[in-house]
């Protein structure tokens, strides 16, 4: 959609929001666009199947060899695959028989539903859905000569595996599947760039690898700093969940995450946070507007929220328009814009005039509300 379009507005509408899922992506991206957010999409990760599922096969075997007294399933995705994985084999019943006679200590609501889907009961589950809540669980009994198996979650787990193990329990890892870099690096590598350079308004996580591989293709572009930057200031980092959420605190950057590790949680949150922290009222010539992101909301003083006529904007002519909003009626020098818009980017006063131009153009019969003051900058013109 090109800057200065006219279209309904929605509750996301002017938001620009990175999304770096793998899995079920166009799921979140659908409920982001149908609140109005531009979406871009940029995944971080990839799943990868075993390539040879013998790993699998043979730890599942290992399972069978003896009675097991723990089972830690981490992913409903992962449990799901691998009991399909020993359906195929014959070992499907055998499998559930020994998880059933066992304790099953299951990582949320997720993993939760999928062990309870396959005929067996949890006898715990974290509420905070913490590895390292299962892995206190588990050391706060007796362990040795305990039988354990752990599935894991795309990547292994070294620090519950070596801490059951130095207890004395006998640890069974089950790897399911990869965490994988994505096979086409350049959407994260972009979508770093654009962060950097302040063009995005949020950006979605859903798990903590993706998060570290993010950080890892903006290293590549050579924007790490810039990006973590832009994160504890003026971009909103939303994760699924505080385990989620560990990567990014753990880089001095405080994301939040909904009560519910749930997409149309994300959601729900994303849409009730990003207007309250960039959104701004203009008062002009007996219509209100609101300046939302890089869209401008235009609509009669009693309109319904969501009926407005969006105007969407370049991010350099929102920046322009925003600064000049903060004191309407007082004159910013060029020089000033060029400092508060562009933050920092190589420009000069000609970008300045060509953002203000776009923006007038887009503003359309509000061209008036910007107004030039020779040689010394532009002002904005409101009923106040």
């Amino acid at each position: 959609m090109k800057a200065g379009t006219r279209e309904t507005a929605a509750a996301l509408t002017g938001f620009t929001v990175g999304v770096t899922a793998a899995r079920r992506r166009e799921e979140l991206t659908a409920l982001l666009r149908r609140r109005g957010a531009r979406v871009v999409e940029a995944p971080a990760l990839r799943i990868v199947p075993l390539e040879n599922d013998a790993e699998l096969r043979a730890a599942t075997e290992r399972c069978l060899a003896a009675p097991l007294d723990y089972v830690v399933a981490t992913t409903g995705v992962g449990w799901r695959g691998w009991m399909s994985a020993a359906e195929g084999w014959g070992h499907g019943a055998a499998l559930t028989a020994a998880c059933r006679s066992a304790q099953v200590l299951s990582r949320g609501p997720k993993a939760t539903g999928a062990v309870r889907a396959s005929g067996i009961t949890e006898a715990y589950a974290p509420a905070s859905e913490a590895v390292d809540e299962l892995r206190d669980h588990l050391l706060a009994r007796e362990l040795t000569g305990r039988r354990i198996a752990v599935q894991e979650h795309g990547t292994p787990l070294p620090g519950l595996v070596a801490a059951l193990r130095e207890r004395g329990a006998e640890v069974v890892e089950v790897p399911v599947y990869r965490w994988a870099p994505p096979a086409d690096p350049e959407p994260a590598r972009r979508l770093a760039e654009s962060t950097a350079r302040g063009e995005v308004h949020a950006l979605l996580f859903t798990s903590a690898p993706a998060i570290a591989s993010f950080l890892d293709e903006a290293a590549a572009v050579g924007r790490y700093d810039e990006v973590l930057a832009r994160l504890r200031r003026d971009v909103l980092p939303l994760c699924v969940g505080p385990v989620c959420a560990r990567p990014l605190r753990e880089a001095g950057v405080e994301p939040v995450w909904p009560d519910r590790g749930r997409l149309g949680a994300m959601v729900h949150l994303l849409t009730a946070t990003l207007p309250s922290r960039d959104s701004r009222v203009i008062p002009a010539g007996g219509r209100r507007l609101l300046l939302q992101g890089n869209a401008l909301l235009l609509g009669d003083t009693d309109s319904s929220p969501g009926t407005e006529e969006a105007v969407w904007l370049t991010p350099m002519s929102a920046g322009v328009l925003r600064v000049l909003a903060e004191r309407p009626g007082w004159v910013v020098s060029r020089r000033e814009l060029l400092r508060r818009a562009w933050s920092g980017q190589e420009a000069d006063e000609h970008a300045v005039e060509a953002a203000v131009t776009r923006l007038r153009r887009a503003l359309g019969p509000h061209a008036g509300l910007v107004r030039t003051v020779p040689k010394r900058g532009y002002r904005l013109e409101t009923d106040r």
